[in-house]
């Protein structure tokens, strides 16, 4: 979910500019907070963003060991200069730092889940500068195949929205959260009623690094499409076998002189997201649906959502929309049901 970086500073794009952004009065602290890296945004009374910080401090990065107050050193190194400018602020924090290996752990609620049930789930943390943490519980989706998210349920709730209008209530939209565990969850009624998960990205960066197809494999200075588009293709139209039966092709091909040593790793990337893709088809068949037609909404990196808005059209989806700030949305929202920010009040006050 989070964008590791150094410890930085800068506007958000959300502000007009940095002088008028920062002479309002911040109201929030919110913090997006994975395994490998943290991000901080520092909100006005309106959910505008103020400030961001960045930090590579992680649950599995910490400046010091967990148990000896790790956590409490990269809070205070992120977000303790905007607490010693506006003393009291809220904080709320979601991602991994809930985790069984987080601060505290903010156990799952259950799916269907919408945004009052992730307020309802909140679990509270006193940190060592006397300041409460407010941490999002993730989702669990029982089942034969348990499956469970956790910040990407903020996310979702940002790219919902805060309305969800009577004539939309009783449409299903599809969602796709690509990265290195890419989820695909179906929301209805301003509720995530299922999801699925696919190890994409990891699977990418084990079979590059750890096994014989990264052997002949060179990072090309760009992306190469072409060969992207030729992995995609035999996914779906040659992958009945699924995906062991066809990763071995982008070394064959590369032997045979069909794929260079840089066409191989877009090759790669394109066969294993188009076995993703296949696979979320079938599960759609099973539901009466398709990806043909489909009018979903992808949240992340955008080159990454460019490759997927590309593979998806493919398969008959060509109104895939790049959801922006769904984190910071989602954040600002579930602090707000929780009555950590009224942005109601501020307005009144302002009139």
């Amino acid at each position: 979910m989070t964008q590791a970086g150094s410890p930085t500073s800068a506007s958000s794009q959300f502000a007009a500019g940095a002088a008028e952004a920062h002479s309002a009065q911040a109201a929030l602290i919110a913090l997006d907070w994975g395994t490998t890296s943290l991000r901080a945004y520092l909100f006005d009374a309106d959910g505008q963003v103020l400030d961001t910080r960045a930090s590579t401090a992680g649950i599995m990065n910490l400046p010091r060991p967990a148990d000896q107050g790790g956590f409490d050193a990269a809070f205070e190194e992120t977000c303790g200069a905007w607490l010693n400018d506006t003393p009291g602020l809220p904080v709320i924090a979601a991602g991994m730092v809930g985790s069984a290996q987080g601060w505290i752990e903010a156990p799952y609620v259950d799916a269907p889940a919408n945004a009052d049930a992730l307020v309802a789930g909140i679990v509270r943390v006193d940190t060592a500068s006397g300041v409460t943490l407010h941490i999002v519980p993730g989702v669990l989706q029982r089942g034969d195949l348990p499956n469970v998210m956790r910040g990407e349920e903020t996310q979702i709730f940002g790219a919902l929205g805060e309305d969800v209008t009577a004539a939309d209530s009783g449409k299903r939209a599809l969602i796709g959260l690509p990265g290195t565990h890419a989820k695909w969850a179906a929301v209805q009624a301003g509720r995530i009623e299922r999801f699925h998960t696919f190890m994409t990205g990891e699977v990418f960066a084990a079979l590059r690094e750890h096994t014989i197809l990264g052997r002949t494999m060179i990072t090309p200075d760009r992306p190469d499409g072409e060969a992207f588009l030729r992995g995609v293709k035999i996914a779906r139209d040659r992958g009945q076998a699924g995906v062991l039966a066809t990763i071995f092709s982008s070394r064959t091909l590369g032997l045979t002189g069909q794929l260079t040593r840089e066409q191989q790793p877009d090759y790669l990337s394109g066969l294993l997201i188009g076995h993703e893709l296949a696979g979320l088809e079938a599960v759609l068949a099973q539901q009466q649906n398709s990806l043909a037609g489909q009018s979903l909404r992808l949240i992340g990196n955008e080159a990454l959502c460019e490759r997927y808005r590309v593979a998806l059209a493919q398969f008959g989806c060509t109104q895939a929309e790049l959801v922006k700030h769904a984190t910071e949305r989602g954040l600002w929202r579930v602090a707000s049901q929780a009555g950590l920010v009224n942005p109601a009040a501020q307005a009144a006050r302002a009139g």
